[in-house]
């Protein structure tokens, strides 16, 4: 049986060094969010049971560990919409299927382009493309996360990067050949060298890219509405052997969505997160689309309350814009009655300095 292998180094070569020397062992490899408080990494570790951890200061056994299958190639963890960590097991097959298909979709070729992985690598968003550019042989930089100055210094017209839009925004100006967009739903308006993605950690990162699915993948909506995948780019199982996939192989994401123009993918937003209210259904990524067309609006989260006429009352947490002043509960109201409906304009306005995030600027949307 092979190991398992966490790595606990900064985004460099030597956490390179470290995956590809676990990978011709025959090992996976998990590789842990530094930035964790010790009572968290502990926490983490006791559910992903490592055989060895590999840090600065060297190589050392792991707890209580729990073995590794054959042809495993990563544990990535997350926490889901539970907050609790959980072990996502991807397959050597699985990390090159979507290697291979994502670079189809994106022409990317190695004698041509350099990949630029600047997203936290305990983030399949991140690593991903580090694990593109290894299947494919093509050349690459890493970075320890983001930072804004590294990355535009590293931007190329041959460069391919993944990004968020939260570290969009802060490279305006870096030239790139093409900018894989995912994580988070994308802003209005974009460049003509953007991609987006739709994918999760279970479906070994991005998985259909501009509302199309890869080769090899599969997307159905379910008759409640759920968006339903399967692939060969998928997860073989939880690190705790759980197998999330139903009699024919789908995988339920827990987000709603439809089929748009062109039988192209749309995403509503997760089911859980849909807002009832007098009845009606309120996606908030989508009241969240229109309130950031507000000048005053630099940011903004909306989720329901409680409320014991409508069941649920439509609630908007909005990081006001210095430069334009604070936004009217009745402007923001009037925006989302012309473009949306009456029931899905907010009735509450909660004015806060920031919105809570992960490290790759993905609303937490149960902490607000």
């Amino acid at each position: 049986m092979a190991d398992l292998v966490a790595i606990d180094l900064p985004g460099g070569p030597a956490f390179v060094d470290a995956l590809v020397r676990s990978w011709e062992a025959g090992d996976a490899v998990a590789p842990l969010d530094r930035r964790l408080a010790p009572p968290a990494r502990a926490a983490l570790l006791d559910v992903l049971r490592p055989a060895w951890v590999v840090g600065p200061e060297g190589r050392r056994r792991g707890e209580d560990s729990l073995a590794a299958a054959d042809g495993d190639a990563l544990v990535m963890a997350t926490s889901g919409s539970t907050g609790q960590p959980k072990g996502v097991v991807l397959t050597h097959d699985a990390v090159a299927a979507s290697a291979r298909a994502t670079s189809a979709r994106l022409g990317a070729r190695p004698d041509r382009h350099r990949w630029l992985a600047c997203l936290p690598l305990n983030h399949i968003g991140g690593l991903s493309v580090l694990a593109r550019a290894l299947v494919t042989g093509a050349p690459f930089d890493v970075l320890d996360g983001f930072d804004a100055a590294k990355v535009k210094a590293a931007a190329g017209p041959d460069v391919m990067v993944s990004l968020v839009p939260s570290a969009l925004a802060r490279v305006r100006g870096a030239v790139f050949h093409t900018i894989v967009l995912g994580g988070s739903a994308p802003p209005p308006s974009l460049p003509d060298n953007v991609v987006t993605t739709y994918g999760m950690t279970e479906t070994g990162s991005g998985l259909v890219y501009d509302g199309v699915p890869l080769e090899g993948a599969e997307v159905a909506i379910s008759p409640a509405g759920e968006v339903m995948v399967r692939g060969p780019m998928l997860m073989r199982a939880y690190r705790d052997g759980t197998v999330p996939f139903d009699a024919d192989g789908w995988f339920a994401t827990g987000d709603g969505g439809h089929f748009g123009p062109g039988g192209k993918l749309e995403i509503s937003g997760r089911l859980s997160e849909m807002i009832i209210t007098g009845g009606e259904n309120v996606w908030p990524v989508a009241v969240e689309r229109i309130l950031r067309q507000h000048p005053g609006v630099s940011d903004v989260a909306v989720a329901g309350r409680p409320d014991p006429e409508w069941g649920e009352r439509v609630v908007a947490w909005v990081v006001a814009d210095p430069r334009a002043g604070v936004p009217a509960l009745d402007d923001l109201r009037a925006l989302v009655r012309e473009q949306l409906a009456a029931f899905a304009a907010p009735r509450e306005l909660v004015l806060v300095p920031s919105l809570p995030r992960t490290s790759i600027g993905k609303l937490r949307r149960e902490e607000l």
